[in-house]
Formats: C-alpha cells, sequence, structure tokens
C-alpha cells in the first residue's frame, strides 16, 4: 500500500506551477484590462491545479496497466511500482477532476462565461486521453501540443475572460508563453524518458524526432516564451519586465541542450524549468499589475 508522500509524490507536485503560471498571468492581463477579480482567480486556480493533478495521476494509471512504467528515472509510479492499486489511482484522478469541475461550474456560474462549459469538458477528454483510452495521443507525439492549447491557451485566456470578458494582445502573449514553457516541462520529461519510451512503443515527440531535435525545440520552446513577452508589451510597455525572467533560462537551457546529458541527468531539468515558469509569469504579471 502506498503511503502518503508517495501519494502526494505521485501527483507531481514539481509540476503545479504549470497550473498556477496561466491563472496568475490571465488574472494579471485582466487587473491590466481594470476588471482583476480575486474570487474567480481563486476559482480558476482551483480548476487548472485539480486538471493538473488529475492529469497526473490519470497518466501514472494509464502507462502503469499499459506496462510503459515498470522502469522509469523520475518521480514515483504509483501502478508501474506496484505501489498502489490501479483502481484506487484511477479514482484519484477522476475524483480531482470532479473537484476542478464543481470549482469550474461555480467559475461560470459567477462570470456568465458559459462557453467556457465546453472547453472544460475537453480539458477533461484531453486529460484522460493523453495516455489513456485506445488511442492515446501521447503515444502519437502530439503531447506537447494538446499542453500548449490547455494549460496555455484555454487556461490564461479563459482566466482573463470570466474576469474582463474580453481580451487583448497582453493577454494572448501571456497564453503563448505561459503555452511554450508548460510544453518544455514535458519536452524535458520526454527527453528524459527517451530511451524507456522507444523500448516501450511509446512514440512521443521527443522518440518520434531523436536527441538532438528534441533538445533544440527545447530552445525554441524558451526563445518562443519571451518573444511573446514582446508581444504583450505592445499592449502594455511594462509587460516588458517579463524578461526579468530570462536569467532563469540558463541553467536549463545548459542541461537539457547537453547532447551528453541523458536520462536522470535531466532530472534537474525539470524543476528549472518549473521555477522558470513561475518565474517568468510573476514577472510578466508584476509589469501587466503596474500597467
Amino acid at each position: 500500500m502506498a503511503t502518503l508522500a508517495q501519494w502526494i509524490e505521485g501527483a507531481r507536485p514539481r509540476t503545479l506551477p504549470a497550473a498556477l503560471a496561466p491563472v496568475l498571468v490571465g488574472t494579471a492581463a485582466a487587473d491590466a484590462l481594470g476588471a482583476a477579480d480575486l474570487g474567480l482567480a481563486v476559482l480558476a486556480l482551483c480548476v487548472a491545479l485539480g486538471f493538473q493533478i488529475g492529469v497526473n495521476y490519470a497518466n501514472d494509471y494509464s502507462d502503469g496497466i499499459r506496462g510503459t512504467d515498470e522502469d522509469r528515472v523520475g518521480p514515483v509510479r504509483l501502478v508501474g511500482q506496484r505501489l498502489a492499486d490501479p483502481a484506487n489511482v484511477r479514482t484519484a484522478a477522476f475524483a480531482a477532476f470532479f473537484g476542478a469541475g464543481l470549482c469550474g461550474l461555480a467559475l461560470v456560474a459567477l462570470s456568465g462565461a458559459w462557453l467556457l462549459i465546453v472547453l472544460g469538458l475537453l480539458a477533461v477528454w484531453a486529460a484522460w486521453h493523453y495516455t489513456g483510452g485506445a488511442k492515446p495521443y501521447g503515444y502519437r507525439g502530439l503531447g506537447e501540443v494538446m499542453v500548449f492549447v490547455f494549460f496555455g491557451l484555454v487556461a490564461v485566456l479563459g482566466t482573463t475572460w470570466t474576469q474582463a470578458q474580453t481580451l487583448d494582445l497582453a493577454a494572448l502573449g501571456g497564453a503563448v508563453g505561459c503555452g511554450l514553457l508548460a510544453s518544455a516541462i514535458l519536452v524535458t520529461n520526454n527527453l528524459r524518458d527517451l530511451e524507456g519510451d522507444r523500448a516501450a512503443g511509446k512514440r512521443t515527440l521527443a522518440v518520434r524526432i531523436g536527441f538532438r531535435r528534441t533538445r533544440r525545440l527545447y530552445a525554441g520552446l524558451l526563445v518562443g516564451a519571451f518573444v511573446a513577452v514582446l508581444v504583450a508589451a505592445l499592449a502594455h510597455p511594462l509587460a516588458l519586465l517579463g524578461l526579468l525572467a530570462a536569467p532563469l533560462a540558463w541553467r536549463p537551457y545548459r542541461l537539457v541542450t547537453d547532447p551528453d546529458a541523458y536520462g536522470p541527468a535531466l532530472l534537474p531539468a525539470l524543476a528549472q524549468t518549473g521555477v522558470l515558469q513561475l518565474g517568468y509569469a510573476v514577472a510578466l504579471s508584476a509589469g501587466l499589475v503596474l500597467s
């Protein structure tokens, strides 16, 4: 039976900045439009955290029962390492989705943004089918695309829309930047697991394009995130404060692009990319709020 500490580790807390960052930026973009609402922001954060935890448990369950998590580096795998009953891990995933759904309904009811119900249902589908279902898209190299869409565009723009009922270039730039950095976290994860995924038949984007191109992709995602700051600055020049996070990119960039870094050696880059994403969100949000 898994311990409480193992259940917490199974939720992969190092990935939670990917949920916090877009809500922070989306709320700051709403504030720059003169319409921030702390209560709605808290509800949006609960939705994002619920989905992030849910997808982490869902991936643990689906990869575990497929046998692709039996020989892995990185965080604990509750199912793959036979620490917890698969049915309990699946229940934990859907409990997280259910909690996120309740918060989402409250957010929609209070903001009147009823279209978000459709997006929420799509998010649940995407969260489960990343590695679950008959044809998981994560096994076909589409994981990074979906992360960009849901943890970038949908999360940031949805947060801004529920509070301000409008969008601008700052919100769009922030959405693109957060999405690119969330994708960079997944790219790092898949680069770390590339050899194991290849052996297990899991055709992630990293497996499809190989080590060298995956390292280049990571670098491109980081550059793109800071270009997005320039786009946000077209609406609010103080958004340029987001560039202050650039030094945080240096350590993970050097590690991920090191041609001799494989497997466990890439573990620090995951945490460092998470720190980068959070620092990016804080710096960009500060600029938008000061606007």
